[in-house]
């Protein structure tokens, strides 16, 4: 019985995470659509204007989240993760859709328009 009360306990949490991750994905698509956070040419998410505590537990989320995968991904092309995080800034940036944020190589926050984005002259 206790051993099904474990199993019991930590599918709830599994569950939990899972409801809590789609609830945090949500948010990071709203924030982004607000134009209250956009990409930056290092591969990390940053906050556009006023900065607040659970905004920026939303950022720093994306970011440890994309950090690992930048970390993995150098380790198996044998790149450094700023490298590595770069290229993915590149691609990023170049995703972004009309009406989103994104930070222009001169570090000015800008609105995505019709056309392609200003990215870093390293982007290939």
């Amino acid at each position: 019985m206790n051993t099904t009360r474990k199993i019991m306990t930590a599918l709830g949490a599994v569950a939990l995470l899972g409801a809590s991750a789609a609830a945090w994905a949500q948010d990071w698509k709203a924030a982004r659509a607000a134009g209250q956070i956009g990409e930056q040419p290092d591969g990390y998410l940053g906050i556009v204007g006023a900065e607040t505590p659970a905004l920026r537990a939303l950022v720093n989320n994306v970011n440890i989240q994309r950090k690992a995968v930048y970390t993995k991904q150098s380790a198996a092309t044998g790149s450094t993760v700023e490298a590595y995080a770069l290229t993915a800034g590149c691609n990023l940036i170049a995703n972004t859709s009309a009406g989103e944020k994104y930070k222009t190589p001169s570090g000015a926050w800008t609105t995505r328009g019709a056309g392609a984005p200003q990215r870093d002259p390293r982007c290939v």
